[in-house]
């Protein structure tokens, strides 16, 4: 799915401000994730899931800090994120539908920090961009 100019705008220039605080928006949207969606914590079992926790802190910022990497290659989402495909679809064996809830976690929590930038046009960019990702990630289940 190509992205517009004003997409790849709206998704860099937030993927910046991410950046800094990769650990803390990952982390605060890990959060979110399993406070809506407790079932999505049986993948978890082996991390300390309290407020704060490191194990959070650091799996979140990894997550952002991936996703951060794959708004720099939005025209190669595939090749980007290829090694995360086979980790989640041949080790992991995460719920493919999970990747939507956290998608959706992470948008509310973008919107929680940046509610100037996360403007209608934002959200919907960021939409696409994310269900791109959750695409290549699930790719490999098939």
């Amino acid at each position: 799915m190509p992205f517009s100019s004003s997409e790849k705008a709206s998704i860099s220039s937030l993927a910046g401000k991410i950046a800094g605080n990769a650990d803390d928006i990952g982390a605060e949207a890990l959060e979110r994730l399993f406070l809506s969606f407790p079932q999505t914590k049986t993948y978890f079992s082996h991390f300390d899931l309290s407020h704060g926790s490191k194990d959070v802190r650091s799996h979140g910022g990894n997550i952002v800090r991936a996703i951060g990497n794959a708004a720099q290659h939005v025209d190669d989402l595939d090749g980007a994120l290829s090694s995360l495909s086979d980790l989640h679809a041949q080790k992991l064996r995460v719920d493919p539908g999970n990747f939507r809830l956290l998608s959706h976690s992470i948008q509310v929590t973008l919107a929680a920090h940046f509610p100037g930038e996360f403007t209608a046009v934002a959200q919907a960019a960021w939409d696409k961009f994310l269900s791109a990702v959750s695409s290549v990630l699930v790719s490999k289940y098939r």
